[in-house]
């Protein structure tokens, strides 16, 4: 009798403790979310800000691959300081490379028409939503699609930059189709990693660990952007 009440307690306790780790989970997703969103908030209107300012937006033509390389080294500066950030450090970071990254992405307004750029934005969101929902409630393992999608994004970048240089419609239609593959993979393989992230990261503040997982989550979401429309955005 003494045996099965043991057995019993262990398992009610076995049951609250897995209740505690998804609420937990449920928790910090939330907060990754929020993060993300408000990237692409600030990343949104600074776009709108830069292509309505003939002067800021000339500025930032000008300078594309400066600020490019001003955006790559932010993104490794705070993947590789975040665990000795501050939380409100990291959002500055993240915010301010979100606001860098809105400058950039106004470019595409003049190569691009308005309403294929809304219409790229609305089915990436579909499609992220759907893999990060899948991502969340799969009860299988992705980490199998690890090497798979790492191997696929190295493939990407080599064929981009080599497309530099070729200037070939056919490969970057190709590039275009791999990536929207490649990201909307990485969309649902992180939002499950990030799930199991969260404890025991080892980072000095909770809010930090949120705003690296919403670096990470925004990447996904802007590449795939990118992708939708480089494959169905109509050119001006």
């Amino acid at each position: 009798m003494a045996w099965e009440t043991s057995g019993w307690q262990t398992a009610e306790r076995a049951s609250v403790d897995s209740v505690l780790v998804q609420e937990s989970q449920r928790a910090f997703m939330t907060r990754v979310h929020a993060w993300m969103f408000a990237g692409l908030m600030v990343t949104g209107v600074m776009a709108l800000v830069t292509v309505s300012n003939e002067p800021l937006l000339r500025a930032v033509v000008n300078a594309r691959f400066i600020l490019l390389l001003v955006q790559l080294g932010a993104v490794f500066a705070l993947s590789f300081l975040a665990p000795r950030l501050s939380g409100p450090v990291a959002g500055a970071m993240f915010l301010g490379y979100s606001a860098l990254t809105g400058m950039t992405l106004s470019i595409y307004f003049l190569i691009y028409t308005a309403g294929s750029i809304a219409q790229a934005f609305f089915l990436t969101a579909g499609v992220y939503g759907a893999m990060a929902v899948y991502g969340t409630v799969t009860k299988k393992n992705l980490g199998a699609w690890g090497t798979f999608l790492f191997m696929g994004l190295v493939g990407v970048i080599l064929a981009s930059v080599v497309n530099i240089f070729m200037r070939s419609d056919m490969l970057s239609f190709v590039v275009a189709c791999a990536s929207v593959l490649v990201f909307a993979g990485l969309t649902a393989y992180d939002t499950q990693k990030l799930r199991e992230m969260h404890a025991g990261s080892g980072f000095s503040s909770a809010a930090t660990v949120s705003i690296v997982g919403a670096l990470t989550l925004y990447l996904d979401f802007i590449n795939l952007f990118l992708a939708i429309l480089r494959l169905l955005g109509k050119r001006r």
